[in-house]
């Protein structure tokens, strides 16, 4: 029996791969298993190789494995882009219709499972799939009834016989399997602990947080890797009364989510890089008007077009500096699927206790990667509106102007929404008084900069954890800092290292912009070499960290080949370094 492994499938995009991954790892969840699945794929509709890997536990992972000990192959090709992973031992399960063969014959096992042929015979070719499940199921020691619960929910609408027919296909796979495999126990898979918990992708959870933080409306365009958000939403909302608008352009997504917000109802837009690209004179535009805007930014590989469909974190320095001018901004880095939870419900409340825009910073790793999750917490969420009541009397104005851009002591103005008595005020992008009304006076021009930029000078002590820190250690080697979905493969090298006899803490940023300098400065000072971990070419965290921490000795560990980090990346580049 083992307590881990690593499953691949691979083929043609179209063919059904996602399909044969997401029934294999759904019904494995359901049976307590811990899971994290990343999935590469083209940037096209249909073609082009795909695969699906899905790492398997009985104990809690967060990261892909280095490794591979099972590859599910539909076509050739996939042998040949993935063999190179096969552990020594490994096993390929190749469809016999391609005739397939393995590089080198001594290191794996290869098994011919004849699963189009298998499937024609049941009536489709298209249950192959079905078929590669089956023979993978047998290979664990798993009963194939253990996918009928997930084959009725997916296939039920279409009739029993259906359901029956990809039941046989996979019963026949697995017959198969056991007939010819020769070594049926030595992948089979310890038991697990039949626990629930949830199967879901970082995108889903940042649709779910933004559900139960009161959104109401979300104007968006589709683009990859953030379309998720969109689709989710869009089944969802209207359930709740609120509505997804597709707009022509990520421009119209922004400007409608400033007037929604403006309006009084809390509103969200979700785009990748080129989107965000389209939206920064609107967001400029939220920050001198103080309207609450939250947008939800999915890193990819860049920069135009570029690697759609590939892992990057190249969008840092444009989140924070993208603006021309100056104004108040928050962004947020989760590094979990449900810290993306729970950050996606925050971040409505900062926007509005705030009054600026906020972005919530992920990219495709955690966006696209389907990990197991705990059961959410829905008691944390708190619904916070700022100086915003709307059923609050408003004092006479005896006919001014409500005073709507205020200078208050704590740079927050009072915030009403069209309608309320007595709160008629000016709303304009240009530079304006107390009243909204446009002003070009130095003093009022430096009053009322002075008002926004000091807004959030009281952010770090109300945001959760700026930083998560794994500081075990008062004094260490070495601290790895990241941010975003290097947290699980960071997690994964630790103990690798500290068994090499080095004290290592770990440090993610979560709180990007205000920066969380004095959360981050005594785990510098207390260790001997710091190594920044991120998926771009400039190393941008690490020059935001000496832009806002001066005299800092930083090494950089990058990857920018559009795969996320492996923990052996990380843990080789870090023996190297030290």
């Amino acid at each position: 029996m083992i307590n881990q492994l690593s499953w691949k499938v691979g083929g043609q995009q179209g063919e059904g791969i996602e399909s044969t991954g997401e029934i294999f790892s759904i019904a494995l969840n359901r049976l307590g298993y811990y899971l994290y699945g990343y999935r590469h794929f083209s940037s096209r509709i249909k073609g082009g190789h795909t695969n699906n890997k899905i790492r398997v536990s009985t104990k809690a992972i967060n990261s892909i494995s280095d490794d591979l000990d099972i590859l599910v192959a539909f076509d050739q090709e996939t042998i040949d882009v993935n063999f190179h992973e096969l552990r020594h031992g490994g096993v390929v399960i190749a469809d016999s219709k391609f005739n397939p063969t393995v590089p080198d014959s001594s290191k794996v096992i290869l098994h011919a499972v004849p699963f189009t042929e298998i499937a024609s015979d049941l009536g489709t070719s298209l249950m192959k799939n079905m078929v590669a499940v089956g023979a993978s199921s047998a290979l664990l020691g798993f009963s194939y009834e253990a996918y009928r619960e997930v084959v009725e929910e997916i296939f039920s609408r279409k009739g029993s016989s259906i359901v029956e027919r990809n039941m046989e296909a996979i019963k026949r796979g697995a017959e198969f399997l056991d007939a010819t495999s020769g070594q049926p126990d030595s992948f089979h898979m310890a038991k697990a602990d039949g626990k629930k918990r949830m199967f879901m992708i970082g995108n889903h959870a940042i649709a779910l947080g933004a559900l139960a933080g009161g959104a109401r409306f979300m104007p968006a365009y589709p683009i990859t890797p953030a379309s998720e958000i969109m689709e989710y939403l869009t089944k969802k909302l209207p359930t709740f009364g609120g509505a997804v608008i597709q707009t022509e352009d990520e421009i119209a997504a922004c400007t409608m989510a400033i007037g929604a917000n403006y309006a009084g109802v809390r509103t969200l837009t979700a785009s990748a890089g080129p989107g965000l690209s389209l939206m920064m004179e609107a967001i400029g535009l939220a920050g001198i008007t103080e309207t609450p805007l939250v947008i939800i930014n999915t890193q990819r590989g860049g920069p135009s077009t570029g690697l759609p469909t590939k892992q990057e974190q190249s969008d840092l320095m444009a989140m924070i500096f993208g603006t021309h001018g100056e104004i108040p901004k928050v962004v947020i880095a989760p590094s979990t699927v449900e810290e993306a939870f729970y950050d996606s419900a925050e971040a409505f409340n900062i926007a509005e206790e705030y009054q600026c825009p906020v972005i919530l910073l992920t990219d495709l790793a955690l966006s696209l990667g389907k990990q197991t999750v705990e059961p959410l917490d829905h008691s944390r969420l708190k619904i916070r509106r700022g100086k915003l009541d709307i059923n609050a009397e408003l004092p006479d104005t005896n006919g001014e102007y409500f005073k709507r851009y205020e200078v208050t002591k704590d740079g927050i103005s009072p915030r009403v929404i069209p309608g309320m008595k007595n709160g008629i005020h000016h709303v304009t992008g240009v530079e304006h008084n107390e009243q909204g009304k446009p002003s070009e006076d130095p003093k009022n021009r430096t009053y009322q900069m002075n008002k926004r930029l000091s807004k959030l000078k009281t952010l770090h002590e109300k945001f959760n954890m700026p930083i998560y820190s794994n500081a075990s250690h008062e004094e260490c080697d070495l601290l790895i800092i990241g941010f975003n979905s290097t947290r699980g493969t960071i997690e994964e090298i630790i103990p690798r290292l500290e068994a090499d006899g080095l004290k290592v803490n770990h440090a993610q940023i979560r709180l990007v912009h205000p920066f969380p300098v004095d959360e981050l400065r005594p785990l510098i000072n207390n260790a001997k070499k710091v190594v920044v971990v991120e998926n771009n070419a400039t190393a941008q965290l690490s020059n935001i960290i000496k832009m806002n921490m001066c005299n800092c000795n930083l090494e950089n560990i990058l990857k920018y080949d559009g795969n996320p980090f492996l923990p052996s990346d990380i843990y080789n580049q870090c023996k190297e370094l030290l």
